[in-house]
């Protein structure tokens, strides 16, 4: 191995250990003669990214932002967590030919000024057009700071945390609209940038408007191809292919304008060319409100969608298969109890290339309840997500639940109140132990922790416990106490609001505080030709 080599490898290493996006495994040079090879460290990062979509719209819109950090031992000192403006966004002001200022970064020396008690309070959108941060956290982790906005000026957000702000950074958009397509409760985690999105459960049809939102975070513009897959394959979408994202920018894509096709059920595919973006579809309905879909997890064989609410009236589960080859899944619910098929529904078949939906009712018939796919025979990758309504008439609200990545090391989740949170963990494959921590409120207050064991092929929905002392909002971490079983969870808010019971669900995956990292302990320089 000669010095350039060597440097490669080293470089890689601080890269991963800096932004949290890669986990890296090195051979060990001794693994030929032993077999055996040398497990790689999981040390905290050091940088994230995090993207918040446009939130609304709407005049009627009002928007909390919860940012929040968990203490994570052996993490850097110092540094900070901030969100601030993209330089474009809402839909009413998208302008393809406009050759202004849209793509020219906002974070100047202005930016630096702290907003609020530690960086939380009500900004304007006039101030945010100035470029200063919506929220800042310099403080320490460990205490949820939050920001609120209003009305339908406010434009996406791009967020950085480094040093100790940075390992299983958190920030939470939830916004409430009180009238008007989309009214209820629209929630989505903010997510990181990526080159690849599926969000089954999107539709074309005839009163729904649903946006795809592309946020660029970078300093160079990004090229992205939206592909849009009916009940009959690949729809026609000419104008989805090449669309650019300007630098620090963000752009709503009318999902309706990409086809003339109008279908109930579609899955969209995100596909970045060049750069990289945050994606999101916000779903709005003239009449069973809105949310934010988030984006399924990769293609897989076997998918969970955890934490469907106990009162759902109706769920919807929409699978889509990429390829050509057709994909047979057995369909069950994890409840209280333990695994069962609903009547009727026990499997659903999956042309390759197009996607498929099912009615499922009241599946979860008043318990906490999970879906839970598997291949009835060979596995075929799949995505797939549910749209869930809860109340009835003209009092319905809508929510999506996609399938969920694996809590992984430890989940977080932001925005919690002390009424109207459900924490949803179901662990298909067998039992597991799981610690829930309760940080500090945001207006004071002391965390606190339990254990609780999640029998075999079950969903618990666990009372959270919520010191007394806990005042605005709290965060939560899900931290599994083995590796050997897979455990998935979901967060609900519910503000029920004149007789509508609006909500919002979102999964809790890894949250990416930890990268893995090769031992360096040897000297690599006896390797060098």
């Amino acid at each position: 191995m000669n010095r350039t080599t060597l440097s490669l490898i080293a470089g890689a290493t601080a890269l991963a250990a800096v932004t949290g996006f890669a986990v890296l495994t090195a051979p060990d040079p001794t693994a030929a003669d032993d077999g055996v090879a040398t497990a790689a460290a999981r040390l905290p990062v050091e940088r994230s990214s995090l993207l918040c979509p446009t939130p609304s719209s709407s005049d009627l819109a009002e928007t909390t932002y919860t940012s929040f950090t968990p203490v994570t031992k052996g993490a850097e000192s110092g540094g900070s967590a901030g969100l601030r403006p993209a330089t474009a966004g809402r839909p009413a002001e998208k302008d393809p030919e406009d050759g202004g200022k849209d793509g020219e970064e906002q974070s100047g020396e202005d930016g630096e000024e702290e907003t609020g008690e530690d960086g939380g309070g009500e900004e304007t959108a006039a101030s945010a057009k100035t470029g200063k941060p919506v929220l800042e956290h310099k403080k320490e982790p460990g205490k949820p700071v939050t920001a609120e906005t209003s009305g339908g000026e406010e434009p996406a957000l791009l967020g950085t945390a480094e040093g100790r702000f940075a390992p299983g950074w958190t920030v939470q958009q939830t916004t409430e609209v009180a009238a008007g397509a989309g009214r209820g409760l629209q929630g989505v985690t903010c997510t990181a940038p990526d080159t690849e999105f599926w969000f089954p459960g999107a539709s074309t049809a005839a009163g729904r408007t649903d946006y795809v939102h592309l946020t660029n975070p970078d300093g160079s513009a990004a090229v992205v191809d939206i592909e849009v897959y009916g009940k009959d394959g690949a729809l026609k979408t000419e104008v989805g292919e090449g669309i650019t994202v300007k630098p620090h920018s963000s752009e709503p894509v009318l999902l309706s304008t990409l086809t003339d096709e109008e279908q109930t059920d579609v899955t969209v595919h995100v596909v970045v060319r060049s750069g990289r973006v945050g994606a999101a579809v916000q779903a709005l309905d003239d009449s069973l409100g809105g949310d934010w879909l988030a984006a399924s997890a990769d293609p897989a064989g076997s998918l969970v969608l955890p934490g469907i609410p106990e009162d759902a009236t109706a769920v919807r589960l929409v699978v889509f298969t990429p390829g050509n080859v057709d994909a047979d899944l057995k369909v069950q619910l994890a409840s209280p109890s333990g695994l069962i098929t609903p009547a009727g529904n026990e499997t659903v078949h999956v042309k390759g290339g197009m996607t498929t939906a099912v009615d499922l009712g009241d599946v979860t018939r008043g318990e906490a309840g999970s879906l839970v796919l598997t291949p009835t025979d060979r596995s075929v990758p799949v995505v797939a997500a549910v749209r869930v309504l809860r109340g009835k008439g003209d009092d319905q609200e809508s929510a999506f639940v996609p399938a969920a990545r694996e809590v992984g090391l430890r989940a977080t989740s932001a925005g919690n109140t002390a009424k109207g949170s459900v924490l949803a963990v179901t662990a298909p494959e067998g039992a597991a132990k799981v610690k829930v921590t309760v940080s500090a409120g945001s207006e004071g207050g002391t965390p606190a922790t339990e254990t609780y064991t999640i029998k075999a092929g079950t969903t618990q929905n666990i009372e959270i416990p919520v010191p007394d002392d806990v005042e605005g909002t709290y965060a939560l971490t899900v931290e599994p106490e083995s590796d050997d079983t897979p455990v998935y969870a979901s967060r609900t808010l519910t503000a029920p609001d004149d007789g509508v019971p609006a909500f919002t669900v979102q999964t809790l995956p890894d949250d990416r505080g930890m990268v893995a990292v090769p031992h360096t302990e040897e000297d690599l320089s006896v390797l060098q030709k």
